[in-house]
């Protein structure tokens, strides 16, 4: 008897499934990241995400069909991950990835300031867009790594490739602007892409949030 009202919340907040997606992600990856089932668990979880953007994105002023797009090629390849050991793939589909999630985050902008006062699903939208651009720079990051090996390192096994939840970790960080904590970039290329987050954490948080808090705010005529 509960499950239409479940889904029928569902339907109308998609920005929370999205949000609860994500952050379950976060959570559960460190679980299996270093058993051998770690790559295909994350080209699996990748392709949920996808979808679940997908699903956001439409409700959204932006072109559905560009997302889509962007995740066709990128769902291939995370298959093709999943099913092969094939590590030359993950530059490729974390650069789409990246790409995929940075439109997903200007989709999810553009719907939180198009209404004259905020929703409930935009205020979830609001930690949604966040992760959303979390999982951009992470796939930034791992790209970087992919093409030139230690740009990243940590007290822990210095000369080490980061994992996942490290970079993830550094991703959150800098777009929170509450530091970089173990993990650092090294070279000059991490450094400006890493200047890049911080920046685009600052001005989310500067621009958008102000705004929608300010919606919250404004009194309903």
């Amino acid at each position: 008897m509960n499950q239409p009202g479940m889904l029928g919340n569902i339907r109308r907040h998609p920005s929370a499934m999205l949000l609860i997606v994500q952050l379950l992600g976060i959570v559960l990856y460190p679980f299996v990241e270093s058993t051998r089932a770690g790559a295909p668990a994350l080209a699996v979880f990748g392709m949920v995400v996808l979808y679940a953007t997908i699903r956001m994105v439409r409700r959204t002023p932006w072109l559905t069909w560009i997302s889509v797009g962007l995740a066709i090629p990128t769902t291939a390849l995370l298959v093709l991950q999943a099913m092969a050991d094939r590590p030359e793939l993950l530059v490729w589909s974390s650069a789409l990835e990246a790409v995929f999630y940075f439109y997903a985050t200007g989709s999810l902008i553009a719907y939180m300031l198009a209404d004259r006062y905020a929703t409930l699903d935009e205020l979830f939208a609001v930690g949604a867009t966040f992760t959303l651009l979390a999982w951009a720079f992470t796939h930034l990051f791992v790209v970087v790594q992919a093409l030139q090996p230690g740009s990243f390192q940590a007290a822990v096994n210095p000369q080490q490739a980061r994992s996942w939840s490290e970079l993830m970790y550094l991703s959150f960080a800098l777009l929170s602007s509450t530091g970089i904590g173990d993990v650092i970039p090294v070279t000059v290329h991490a450094r400006a892409v890493a200047s890049l987050a911080m920046f685009a954490g600052v001005m989310y948080l500067a621009m958008v949030v102000s705004r929608l808090i300010g919606l919250t705010l404004q009194p309903r005529s």
